[in-house]
């Protein structure tokens, strides 16, 4: 083992645990509702927190682990393909705004299925959001722990179970314990430590490759292709470069962890400040992960799992010590976004479906226990699907991404600003948005050349307008208690 890398990754986790520790002083201290508070940090995100946890809990182990491992294999085209997240924070806040947060307190919602079933009067609405919480981001959780797993085991070279296994451990104590606001709190940190990193490590790679000019000309040699914008193998054409801003771009604003985000900010000038810091935040580190990707080609040629590039480029340019400063980048990344989607599928099965539906007068202290459990079991659960891991995360974490844009953005967005629109429209929206992605997904890839969310995405657009004009719903002034 390389303990110059080990102990400052170590060292990194312990100041993880010390805030997940403290914030769980602040949830037993608080004197607000427990699930508001552990679920939604008592909606007190100031500018620069709001702006990192976005940041950190939407650059996952996709961008940080995955991402380059394309980038490595796909060359200056995917980095082109990246940037188009640039505008996530802005565009997600922008959307949403003030209007988002302000309706979530008028509905006193803690969760994106407390703000849909209110805003629908409808407890079909509100399963449905639930259930595709649960099933999609499952997925993108075991990628985040095949990451996390995957970088202890470049690192330190255990075996990747015992990897996945102190990963998975480290995770969940502090998650558990802390909740939200640990989240939120540990997000800053990592954010910070992604911004840092990155610049370091491709400072490094590109002096070690002997300079900008001489890394390109390597790739020349190897294959000119990569060095254009279509890819190795010419298979990146515009019309799918230009949908991939859909994905990770527009439709952003339907993923749920991103959008409750947008309900947890204190005032309207956090979230300006958010979206200022955020922007240049996302674009910057993304910016560096991709280009560390492919620059590293030249220096470690012939890296047959892409997921490995990350760790094994800066064990290579960079000093122990150093490198293990820096590998907490990625490490970082992982960790802010695996507890983010964990607390939001403990919110799904404890606030959406037992508290809701099941247990309406469950006490505070009984309400605490589930949740502190189920968030445990589901640890559990993601542990066992990530022990069969694929070979790139990254096509594992866009396609539980795809599937809840699908499902949600419409509900979302034009819930909030379209009157009319109603929660007949919002299930037959919610459903296309499914069914008609898995089978895209499954059975026709790239359809016209396009990203597989784009059709989904338009169908269920179409769906929502129609059936909502279609129809009529008694429609009064949204309640806490909604009725079928």
């Amino acid at each position: 083992m390389n303990w110059a890398v080990i102990i400052p990754l170590l060292l990194f986790i312990i100041l993880i645990f010390i805030i997940g520790f403290w914030a769980n002083r602040s949830i037993r201290l608080s004197k607000k509702d427990f699930m508001q508070e552990y679920f939604l940090g008592g909606r007190e995100l100031g500018g620069f927190i709001l702006a990192m946890t976005m940041m950190a809990t939407y650059g996952s182990a996709s961008s940080f682990i995955g991402g380059p491992g394309v980038a490595y294999t796909e060359g200056l085209a995917w980095v082109l393909l990246a940037m188009t997240q640039v505008v996530t924070g802005y565009f997600v806040l922008m959307v949403l705004g003030k209007k988002f947060a302000i309706k979530a307190r008028e509905y006193k919602a803690v969760t994106l299925t407390d703000y849909l079933r209110t805003r629908y009067q409808s407890h079909v609405v509100a399963l449905l959001a639930a259930v595709s919480i649960i099933i999609f981001l499952f997925s993108a959780m075991a990628a985040q722990w095949v990451g996390g797993a995957r970088l202890i085991e470049t690192v330190t070279g255990i075996p990747y179970t015992s990897a996945l296994f102190i990963f998975a451990a480290s995770v969940l104590i502090y998650v558990i314990i802390g909740g939200f606001r640990a989240v939120a709190l540990t997000d800053a940190v990592q954010g910070s430590v992604m911004f840092v990193g990155t610049l370091i490590l491709l400072i490094a790679t590109v002096i070690a490759g002997g300079g900008v000019e001489e890394i390109m000309q390597g790739l020349t040699r190897e294959n000119p292709n990569l060095i254009t914008p279509f890819g190795a193998d010419l298979t990146l054409t515009p019309a799918y470069v230009s949908s991939f801003w859909i994905l990770v771009g527009v439709a952003v604003v339907g993923l749920p962890q991103v959008t409750l985000r947008a309900m947890s900010y204190k005032s309207s000038k956090a979230m300006h400040r958010a979206i200022i810091i955020g922007t240049v935040v996302v674009g910057f580190v993304m910016l560096n992960m991709h280009l560390i990707g492919v620059f590293a080609r030249p220096i470690l040629p012939g890296i047959e799992v892409g997921d490995k590039v990350m760790p094994l480029i800066a064990l290579e340019v960079l000093p122990g010590w150093v490198a293990g400063l820096v590998l907490a980048a990625p490490m970082a990344a992982i960790m802010s976004t695996v507890d983010s989607l964990l607390l939001l599928v403990s919110s799904a099965f404890v606030k959406d479906i037992y508290v809701t539906y099941l247990k309406p007068d469950a006490s505070e202290r009984r309400v605490k226990g589930m949740s502190f459990g189920v968030t445990g079991v589901l640890g559990i659960f993601v542990f066992l699907m990530a022990l069969q891991p694929p070979d790139l995360l990254i096509w594992l974490n866009l396609f539980a991404f795809g599937g809840l844009e699908a499902t949600f953005i419409w509900p979302v967005v034009l819930g909030l600003y379209w009157q009319k629109g109603n929660k007949y429209g919002a299930i037959s929206s919610m459903l296309t948005g499914i069914l008609s992605y898995v089978i895209v997904d499954q059975f026709f890839n790239q359809p016209l050349g396009v990203h597989s969310v784009v059709l989904p995405v338009l169908f269920s657009f179409i769906v929502y307008v129609l059936v909502s004009a279609g129809t009529t719903q008694n429609y009064t002034a949204p309640v806490t208690n909604p009725t079928r």
